[in-house]
């Protein structure tokens, strides 16, 4: 899975991606920039 990494500025392949909640209910997809470690996030069901 993508997720865009602030820090690179770039679309990345999510490494360790974890299926997580928000405090409001929405789902997301949790994981690390393989490039620089940064959390990145993807808002949205995991497909």
């Amino acid at each position: 899975m993508q997720a865009y990494c602030v820090k690179c500025r770039a679309k990345t392949d999510m490494k360790d991606p974890k299926d997580v909640t928000f405090k409001n209910g929405r789902p997301a997809t949790q994981g690390l920039c393989p490039t620089c470690g940064t959390k990145v996030f993807r808002i949205g069901k995991a497909k």
